[in-house]
Order: C-alpha cells, then sequence, then structure tokens
C-alpha cells in the first residue's frame, strides 16, 4: 500500500522517537482498510492523518472540541457534544477510530451511540493504546487490556470479528524508553541546535534498528504490547 499521502508525524521515519507505535498502527490499519466500505465516519477525526488509505463512498470526519487537544489546522466535518453523535440511526456503513477511546470518559454511553448511527451488518475498525505515557492532558482517562476492549464492544452490542496486538514486550520495552529519553533528556539539549540534533538521530535511530533486529532474533511476548487493533461489526439481526 502506498503511504506517500500519509502525513510524516503518522508515518513517520527511523529516526523519530515514536517510530515503533506509528509505523505499527499504520500497518494493522493498512491491512483492515479493505473492510470498511460505503458512507464511513471517522471518529475523533482529528487531521484525518489515514484518510489516504481508504476508498469509501464518502469520508465524515467527527470530533469533540474538548479540552487538552486544539482542532487548529484540522478538517473536522462534525463536532459533537460528547454525549450524542448528530445523525440519524443507521446513517453509516462503517465506523473508524483510532487512538480516541483511552480520551473518552463515557465510553459505554458513546459506544452505543455509534451502535446506533451504524447500519446492521456495518463495521467498526478501532485502535486504542495499552502501553503509552499520558497524553492530551486532561483527557485521557484509560487504557484496556486486550480482554477489556473485547468485553466492552461485546457488552454494547457488537460481534469482534478481528483482534489483535499491535507490538511485542520487545518494542514496547524500546519504546517507552525512547519516549522518556524524549520528554525528560532531549529538552535539555532545546538551547544546543547541533547537538539536539545529532543526538536525537543517533539516539533514536539506533534505538529503534535495535528493537527491530532484537525483535526478530528473539522471542517476542505479546504479554507487553503497544496497542490494540480490533475488527468489530453491528449484527445483521437486532437481539
Amino acid at each position: 500500500m502506498n503511504y506517500s499521502q500519509v502525513p510524516k508525524e503518522f508515518n513517520p521515519s527511523l529516526v523519530a522517537p515514536n517510530y515503533l507505535t506509528r509505523q505499527g498502527l499504520l500497518k494493522a490499519i493498512s491491512k483492515n482498510v479493505p473492510s470498511l466500505k460505503g458512507r464511513m465516519m471517522d471518529f475523533g477525526c482529528g487531521a484525518k492523518p489515514y484518510q489516504s488509505l481508504f476508498s469509501v463512498e464518502e469520508y465524515i470526519g467527527v470530533d469533540y472540541a474538548g479540552e487538552g487537544h486544539s482542532h487548529e489546522n484540522e478538517n473536522v466535518d462534525v463536532f459533537y457534544n460528547g454525549k450524542v453523535i448528530p445523525f440519524e440511526n443507521e446513517y453509516f456503513d462503517a465506523v473508524f477510530s483510532t487512538e480516541v477511546f483511552e480520551h473518552i470518559f463515557n465510553l459505554n454511553e458513546i459506544l452505543k451511540e455509534i451502535y446506533r448511527v451504524l447500519k446492521p451488518g456495518g463495521r467498526l475498525l478501532i485502535t486504542c493504546p495499552f502501553s503509552i505515557c499520558e497524553h492530551e492532558i486532561p483527557n485521557d482517562f484509560a487504557r484496556y487490556t486486550s480482554f477489556a476492549i473485547k468485553h466492552i464492544l461485546e457488552e454494547n452490542g457488537f460481534e469482534v470479528l478481528l483482534q489483535d496486538k499491535i507490538g511485542c514486550s520487545i518494542t514496547t520495552v524500546f519504546q517507552l524508553w525512547e519516549m522518556y529519553i524524549h520528554q525528560n533528556i532531549a529538552p535539555r539539549l532545546q538551547k544546543i541546535p547541533v547537538i539536539r540534533s545529532v543526538f536525537r538521530i543517533i539516539t533514536y535511530s539506533i534505538l529503534n534498528s535495535c528493537a527491530l533486529v532484537l525483535k526478530s532474533i528473539l522471542p517476542k511476548g505479546k504479554e507487553l504490547y503497544l496497542n490494540n487493533i480490533v475488527l468489530a461489526q453491528k449484527p445483521l439481526s437486532q437481539k
């Protein structure tokens, strides 16, 4: 798949501190893109970074104008009030939501809304983090295990068709080290541009390369991982 139109922030190079997470997400999402068709809602769309991957009839971005995340320069089509998604019943053929569920305090309530606006047989593709630092503060409320995200989807009427973990114990440990360096060490070099750039290129490229090499030769381990990805469906027949 061609990633050329995916913004660099979401398709980073080896020298980026979030390379392992963002590349894992990009590949996992791309693999499941063909499952979503028709009129699609990108829920929590932000800047719609993955829009170019989809070939759907209509792509509608919905987001919440909340504290902790600025929507400046983002192409949001519709804002919702945090409780009700402003579309009629069974309006969408598919829903895509990536790295959003951890920011929703009332997730059960919102999943009922997503279920309502999705047509019977419509599919929902989501990703959400398991191992990540607090972000978009103060709207960062939860981390979901693979068991928890499956349970909460089924509890709200969805059938889970596919579920996987993005990343492994090796990439997660390296990613957490890189985030520590990025947040606690790199800022101390901000006033020394040349050293800052050299430090960034050498440090992150070496750590990312080591993670990729070790992942290929050592047992990966999936007990610790970076993100969840789940493909679910609204049943054709309502119970």
